[in-house]
C-alpha cells in the first residue's frame, strides 16, 4: 500500500513537471508564431482565437519623503528617506471568456481587478493567462507573475498555475485535477487532488538567533553578514564599506530591518522547494440576470500528505492545517437609480493571506 502511494506521488510529480514545461513550450510557440505561418495548425489557431496580447506602462506617486531625526553631541541631525514614484510595466496574453456582468474595456492596461480570473470554472472549455508585471511599489521593486492554463469538461477539470506576488510574499506552482458534480442549473461541486511546489513556508531562519527573552541578537548577526560598527565615531558601515547610518537610532530603525530581510531571503533561497500533495473540495455558482447577478466560488484543502521531510510544513504547525481560497461577485440594480455591488477574492496558503475587495453604492441622477 505504502509503495503504491509513493509510486503514485512520484508519477504525479513527473506530471506536474511535464505540465510546467508545457507552459514554457507554449510561450515559445506563441512567440515564434506571432505572424501567420503555414506550419501553424488549425487547432493551434483555434486555441488562440479571440485571445488578447497587451503591453502597458502605469505610474503614480508613492509615499512622501520622510525625515529621521537624531541627537549627536547636542546637535540635531537628520536623515531623509526618499521614496521614488511607483510604476508598473505589464506584458501579457489572455484568453478568458468574459462573464455577462463584466464590462467590455477598450484597452487592457494590466491594472484591472479581474476577480473572475480566480474562479475555478470559466465559461469556455479552454482558457489561459500569461502575465508578467515588473513594478515598484512603496519604494520596493517586484517582478510578479501569474500564469495558468485551464481546461474544463462537464464531468472533470484540470488547471496548471504559477503565481508570484512579491508584495504578498507568496510564490508557488500548482496543478489540480478534479471531478465535477453538476448540481441544479448554475451550481457545481468538485473534488480531487492538488500538487503544489513552493519554498518551505514556515521555516524561520532567525530562530537560531533568537535569545531566551525572544529578542533577536541582531548586532552579532549584522557583523557576521559583513557590517561594521565604530561606536566612537558613530559610523555604521555595510559590507561594501559604505556608511549607512551615523546614529544608533537610524541603525536600529532602518538598517537592521533591511539587513534582517536580506538575511531571511538569502537563507530561504538556499533551500530547495518543497512538494505538497493535498485533497481539495470546492464549489462554483454563477447566476446572471440583467438586474441581479451572483458569482461565487470556493476551494478547501483539508488534508495534506506528510512526507516526513525536514522542512515539511507539518513540522511547523504540528500536524494538519486548512488552506483555502474563494471569491464573491455580487451586483444588483434595486431601482433605475439605485444599485450596489460587492466584489472580492481571498486566499490563505501556508498561513499566508492575500486578498482584494471592493464594494459600493451607485445612484444615478437623471
Amino acid at each position: 500500500m505504502v509503495k503504491g502511494v509513493k509510486l503514485w506521488l512520484t508519477n504525479l510529480k513527473q506530471d506536474v513537471i511535464i505540465m510546467i514545461r508545457l507552459i514554457i513550450i507554449l510561450l515559445v510557440i506563441l512567440t515564434s508564431c506571432a505572424t501567420p505561418k503555414e506550419c501553424c495548425s488549425q487547432t493551434f489557431k483555434k486555441a488562440f482565437k479571440f485571445s488578447t496580447f497587451y503591453v502597458a506602462a502605469n505610474g503614480n506617486t508613492s509615499f512622501a519623503d520622510r525625515d529621521i531625526y537624531s541627537i549627536k553631541d547636542g546637535s540635531v541631525l537628520y536623515d531623509t528617506i526618499f521614496t521614488p514614484f511607483d510604476y508598473s510595466l505589464v506584458l501579457g496574453i489572455r484568453k478568458i471568456k468574459r462573464f455577462n456582468y463584466e464590462d467590455i474595456s477598450k484597452f487592457k492596461d494590466g491594472t484591472e481587478s479581474s476577480y473572475s480570473d480566480a474562479a475555478t470554472i470559466g465559461l469556455s472549455p479552454f482558457e489561459f493567462l500569461f502575465e508578467v508585471d515588473y513594478k515598484r511599489q512603496e519604494g520596493v521593486e517586484y517582478f510578479d507573475q501569474h500564469h495558468f492554463i485551464r481546461y474544463i469538461r462537464n464531468t472533470w477539470m484540470t488547471k496548471v498555475e504559477y503565481m508570484k506576488d512579491g508584495f504578498a510574499d507568496i510564490e508557488y506552482y500548482e496543478a489540480t485535477q478534479r471531478f465535477r458534480i453538476r448540481g441544479k442549473k448554475k451550481l457545481s461541486f468538485n473534488i480531487g487532488g492538488v500538487t503544489r511546489l513552493a519554498e518551505p513556508y514556515g521555516f524561520d531562519p532567525l530562530a537560531e538567533w533568537q535569545l531566551e527573552n525572544d529578542y533577536i541578537h541582531y548586532t552579532q548577526l549584522a557583523i557576521q553578514e559583513g557590517y561594521s560598527i565604530d561606536v566612537f565615531e558613530n559610523e555604521y558601515k555595510d559590507p561594501n564599506g559604505n556608511i549607512v547610518a551615523t546614529s544608533a537610532e537610524v541603525w536600529r530603525e532602518l538598517v537592521i530591518p533591511q539587513m534582517l530581510e536580506n538575511y531571511v531571503e538569502k537563507k530561504r533561497n538556499e533551500l530547495d522547494n518543497q512538494w505538497q500533495h493535498s485533497i481539495v473540495v470546492g464549489f462554483d455558482y454563477y447566476y446572471y440576470k440583467k438586474n441581479f447577478w451572483l458569482h461565487s466560488w470556493g476551494n478547501l484543502m483539508p488534508y495534506h500528505y506528510d512526507d516526513k521531510g525536514q522542512y515539511s510544513y507539518h513540522n511547523f504547525v504540528g500536524g494538519q492545517w486548512y488552506d483555502y481560497s474563494g471569491g464573491l461577485i455580487f451586483g444588483t440594480k434595486i431601482t433605475k437609480h439605485l444599485g450596489l455591488f460587492i466584489e472580492g477574492k481571498y486566499n490563505k496558503y501556508w498561513n499566508r493571506e492575500w486578498y482584494d475587495f471592493k464594494c459600493g453604492i451607485n445612484y444615478v441622477i437623471f
